[in-house]
């Protein structure tokens, strides 16, 4: 466990219903969302300075765990959304969309997400589903005034290209960002907020590292994207909101920042993405 941060911040991306229960997540057993083992993840998060987490939604049982989640425990907002590989996979996406609509209504469910584009694990007969969804998702956050959180793999000039043709809501999140500085640079010139993971602390990280050299400090975010991706130095073991911190710690240090002050600004910008907890 790292030491606590010298101010608070917020794990902007984490799926504390996998993260409980197994690692891998085919492994895993979904805990209830207001029970004991979660609550101590959260509780060993806010003891490092991880004070705050926005629990994302894959599907709709993930999503409606998430909003349960975000009504127990005033440290969590949720976010609902179909992941993009989860789209193609449905026999009915309009019901599943319908679904998430409903659930997005919710007061502290906060954004869409994840959703967005992933043309890594979802090969071209499928890519029609997900920007359908994608598309539907957009509308949804803008209808009901949420943040959108986009997972975009291996599809940056198609993900740039929908939220630019269906106009972007206020608030927009690129979760896990993976691009380099010319995408960061596109980002950053339609105010989109850029979360990294853990991932950009491993050794072969140098586009990520220049991308988030050229982000506007206001638009940085972190995260986990719990279980996966574990920070340096606890690479390889199962992730959790607490590592948030090693994130933090090392993007200070990789920037030339006060770590205090770089605390602040992150848990302001997550704020300006997600709103008040």
């Amino acid at each position: 466990m790292p030491e606590p941060l010298p101010a608070p911040i917020a794990d902007s991306h984490t799926h504390l219903d996998i993260v409980g229960s197994g690692y891998p997540a085919d492994e895993a057993v979904t805990p209830e969302p207001g029970g004991e083992e979660v609550r101590e993840i959260i509780d060993q998060a806010a003891a490092v300075g991880v004070a705050n987490l926005v629990q994302v939604g894959t599907d709709v049982a993930s999503s409606r765990w998430a909003a349960a989640l975000a009504e127990t425990d005033g440290r969590v907002l949720a976010a609902a959304a179909l992941h993009p590989n989860e789209a193609p996979l449905l026999a009915d996406l309009d019901g599943a969309l319908a679904a998430i609509d409903e659930i997005a209504g919710q007061s502290r469910v906060a954004a869409l997400g994840e959703t967005g584009l992933d043309y890594f694990r979802t090969d071209e007969s499928g890519r029609d589903a997900q920007q359908a969804s994608f598309r539907a998702h957009i509308e949804i956050a803008k209808r009901r005034g949420k943040a959108l959180v986009i997972h975009d793999r291996d599809a940056h000039a198609d993900v740039l290209s929908i939220l630019d043709e269906e106009g972007a809501p206020d608030r927009v999140v690129l979760h896990c960002f993976s691009g380099d500085f010319a995408f960061a640079n596109e980002c950053a010139r339609r105010g989109f907020h850029m979360s990294f993971a853990g991932n950009v602390t491993f050794k072969n990280a140098e586009a990520l590292r220049g991308a988030v050299a050229v982000a506007p400090a206001e638009l940085v975010l972190v995260e986990t994207d719990a279980p996966f991706m574990a920070p340096m130095p606890v690479r390889g073991h199962r992730n959790h909101p607490a590592l948030t911190n090693y994130t933090a710690r090392f993007l200070a240090a990789h920037l030339d920042r006060d770590l205090e002050k770089w605390c602040a600004q992150l848990a302001e910008n997550t704020r300006a993405a997600f709103g008040e907890w």
